[in-house]
């Protein structure tokens, strides 16, 4: 069976309880991902995520172009059949993009407020160049939505220009 990217995940906050308890089973991911140049560098960060993973899900922490290598076509492919992909903010979409691995479906999952950026959703804050970002994966074939749980209505991208808009 071919292994696949199921989602790929934007949140700040990596792995918690929504990804745990209402991703996973939602997608039927059998694997994660985390992306993330900071939480792959920290030996503390790595151990206390990979405690809350349930033991049948394999898991990686990989630097972004450790990522990019493995999960683009040619690599050595996700760790499972299906596999969500954290990643902490848009720029490492992007990047993970750039490094040539195909985003088929990228959800906005939780963007804290910072300065410059704009409430599109409940816990999404995105800025212009964010916006600029995603307006590119979009055109180059990813869904981009954005929502919390997988029980929420999805925010399509062309909903979410409108906000930002609205919110300027």
């Amino acid at each position: 069976m071919k292994s696949e990217l199921a989602l790929v995940r934007i949140d700040n906050r990596l792995v918690h309880g929504q990804v745990l308890e209402a991703w996973l089973p939602a997608i039927d991911a059998g694997g994660i991902v985390v992306a993330d140049d900071e939480a792959a560098r920290n030996t503390l960060v790595r151990s206390a995520m990979s405690l809350a993973i349930p033991a049948h899900v394999a898991f990686e922490v990989l630097r972004l172009d450790e990522a990019a290598r493995e999960l683009r076509p040619g690599g050595k492919g996700p760790p499972a059949t299906r596999t969500l992909v954290l990643v902490r903010d848009v720029r490492d979409a992007v990047a993970l993009a750039s490094g040539g691995v195909p985003l088929p479906r990228l959800n906005l999952g939780n963007v804290h407020f910072a300065s410059g950026r704009r409430q599109v959703s409940n816990s999404v804050y995105l800025d212009a160049g964010e916006i600029e970002a995603l307006q590119k994966l979009a055109a180059a074939g990813t869904e981009v939505e954005a929502r919390a749980v997988p029980g929420e209505a999805k925010v399509s991208f062309e909903e979410l220009k409108a906000r930002f808009a609205r919110a300027g």
